[in-house]
This record gives C-alpha cells, structure tokens and sequence, in this order.
C-alpha cells in the first residue's frame, strides 16, 4: 500500500454530536424545523416538524449521522437538513476526509456496529467500539474518486426501486382491469361504453362471465401431510417457500414418512396458508414441478379447480389480488396468537371469472409477462447490490485502488 495511505482510528479523526429531544413536537411557527428520526431517513414515515430545543444539533444535507439507541443501533444514515432526534447523533470527521468517502468508509462497518451494541435495556452503540474502528485516508482525490463510483452505483439502485416501483403500480392497475372486465376477442379490454356488462353480487361484470361462490369453481380441497419435519426424506413444501405467487424451494424441510399417494403435489398445484399470522395467512403460490416429488405441510390447503371452468394460473392470480386477499382474512377466526382461515369458509365467498377458458387465459398470459418483467427488474437490482457490496469491500479497503486506474485512463486520454 502506498506510504500515501493510512489507516486512523476512528476516535481520532471524529467528535460526535448526540441529538436532544425537541422543546415541542408538531409544531409549525417561522422557526419550525425538520425532525430528523429513523423512520424518516428510511423512508418510511412523514416528516415531522417540532420547535428545536437551545442545544439542538442541527445537521445540513449528506452529513453522516447513526442511529446510536434502538434496536437497530449502529445503523448509518445519510442527513437531510434538519434537527438529529434524541436517538440520532452526527459523526463530524476532520477535513482530511471526502464527506461521501466517509459516509461509505463508515457504512461499511454497519453490520459489525450492530452486532457490537451494549446495554441490557434498550441497546446502544458502544462508544469504545466504534471509537476502535479503522478507516483507510487515501489521498483526497483517490477519496473523492471512490466516493464517485460509489455514488453511480447507489444512483443506479435508486433508479431501479423506482423502476420496480412504477412497474409494480402499472401490474396492480392491469389486475384490477384484468379481473373486473376482461379481454374481448379482439384483446381488447371491455368497456361499459363499448361490451355488455350485468349486475352481480360483485358489482358490474361482463355478460358472459360467471359469478358465484368460490366452491362453484373449486369443488374441492385438502389439507397438507401432518408430520414431524427434518433434513432428510421427501421434501415438503411451506408457507415460507411461496413469495409473490409463485413457489421456490430454495429452503425445504423434509419428511421420512412416505405421503399417502393423493398428498403428492401436482404441476398447477394452487395452495392456501389457512393458519398464521394476520400478515401471512391466506399467502398462495402455485406449484411448478420444480421438483418431481414433493409433497405440503398440513397447514396449507391445496385448492382444486374444475379443469371445466376454472384455470389454475387463473385462481392463483385472482387469490393474490388484493381485494380477494381482503375478502379472504373477512373469513378469518383468530385462535391463539394466530388466525385460521377455514377452506369451506374460503369457498363461500363470491368470484366472477369469464366463461371462456381461452380469455382466463389470456388474462393469466398478460399479468405472467408482467410478473417476469418485474422479476427481471428485481434480479438486476439484486446484481446491482452485489455490486457495490464488492466494490465497497474492494475500494475501501484498499484491495483495488482507484489512483492507477485514473492514470490509466488518462494515459489514453
């Protein structure tokens, strides 16, 4: 390493500044101030205005600040200007670091801050601990440099959550035309203006569709395999090996016991999680064959379409379209610290779907592209994480410097 770059200890080269607790909460006069709290900075909350105390730590854009108390103590956040909340506190380094270089030179240790937190109450960060972490002072420009790529890279991701996010709006609007109106057979979507629509207990629906109970559609259910689970025997599939409809199986448990042979899972399998958490009960995802046996835990329900009148992609969709998962947990009964949702309760409730078998599937090959765009989009966004975990680990630590790659560059310049 050149004799250019040192390693300093953290406690030399920063003071830290703990944010107070606000002399008002939801306070809007002419010295009103943003409240700077976790939930806020992740994106999760609304800003909060308050009255600032005499010795508020006021912070201006990009400084870093962390979470010092909480559960998540040690975590590392870029500041918007503002006030620091009591549990926040600003980490001010000397003006031998890059203020982007330092933010990722920092960050870089998150995991390790909160797996090192003290306090037998509510956790927080351990001053002597973070005090001892050791960042690398490259040279200013190599810093800046770093902190340049860096920021590309996080400029990258960000663009792709919204990507994701704008993707995921268009799928929810297509479902819902999708499942209420249909497709002609021109493949147009119908329209009140233009096709004949009925009334139905559901509201308006296309003339030739049906609507009925669910068990007009699904004439019948059945409860998965009842048995101890292990690492050894057929696999068994469970609540937790469905994500967004679809199953995967990267997390199996296993049975010794041989399934009587009608528990075998079937390609086009639909199963239900009946009994959970309010959150996770009525999740549903469709089997793929993804392996050649396998069988499902008890508490999953598999539902079985007449082939005649109901498609299985088509159930499977219509079971995770938001307004069917609300009707669903209207059926629900709580038990002890869960809720139980009954398949003959399941099936009591009303669907409309077409008659036609060929525009149900239709409407499945439609929202599947959709669901594969978005996937595509998500495994980009994963690869773009990777990156920057790597280039983080690389040029932070000063396994690959940035310093010969610019003379490189501007050798062929």
């Amino acid at each position: 390493m050149s004799n250019l770059i040192h390693s300093k200890l953290l406690r030399d080269i920063i003071k830290l500044d703990k944010g107070k607790p606000p002399a008002q909460e939801g306070y809007y006069g002419l010295d009103a101030v943003l409240y700077l709290t976790p939930d806020y900075l992740r994106g999760g909350a609304q800003p909060e205005h308050i009255k600032p105390s005499s010795n508020a730590v006021h912070v201006k854009d990009g400084e870093t600040i962390i979470l010092w108390d909480g559960s998540n103590a040690g975590e590392i956040f870029r500041s918007k200007k503002g006030v620091l909340a009591s549990t926040m506190a600003r980490v001010k380094h000397c003006e031998d670091y890059d203020n982007e270089y330092f933010f990722f030179a920092l960050k870089v240790w998150e995991s390790y801050l909160k797996g090192q937190t003290s306090g037998s109450g509510i956790p927080h960060v351990d001053k002597e601990v973070l005090g001892r972490l050791t960042l690398i002072q490259f040279p200013k420009r190599e810093q800046s440099k770093i902190a340049e790529i860096l920021s590309k890279v996080e400029q990258a991701i960000e663009q792709t959550e919204n990507l994701i996010t704008k993707q995921q709006r268009i799928k929810k609007g297509l479902m819902q035309d999708l499942l209420t109106r249909g497709i002609d057979e021109h493949g147009n979507l119908r329209s009140e203006d233009t096709h004949e629509f009925k009334d139905s207990p559901l509201g308006r629906i296309p003339v030739d569709w049906v609507c009925s109970l669910l068990s007009y559609f699904v004439p019948s259910a059945e409860y998965g395999i009842s048995t101890p689970l292990g690492d050894f025997g057929t696999p068994v599939v469970r609540m937790n090996n469905f994500s967004e409809g679809e199953a995967e199986v990267s997390d199996l448990k296993y049975t010794e016991l041989m399934p009587p042979e009608k528990l075998w899972l079937r390609d086009g399998d639909v199963l239900f999680n009946r009994t959970n958490s309010w959150e996770h009960v009525g999740r549903t995802g469709i089997w793929r064959c993804q392996i050649v046996k396998a069988t499902f835990a008890s508490y999953l329900v598999r539902l079985n379409p007449d082939p005649d009148r109901l498609l299985s992609e088509m159930l499977n969709i219509w079971l995770n379209w938001e307004p069917t998962q609300i009707a669903m947990r209207r059926t629900a009964t709580p038990a002890v610290q869960q809720v139980n949702i009954n398949p003959t309760n399941l099936r009591s409730i009303y669907a409309a779907f077409p008659i036609c078998l060929n525009e149900q599937g239709e409407i499945v090959k439609r929202l599947e592209s959709m669901r594969k765009t978005i996937g595509l989009t998500m495994e980009s966004l994963a690869k773009l994480y990777s990156l920057k975990t790597a280039l983080m680990q690389d040029l932070l630590t000063g396994n690959r410097l940035v310093t010969p790659l610019l003379r490189k560059t501007e050798g062929h310049s």
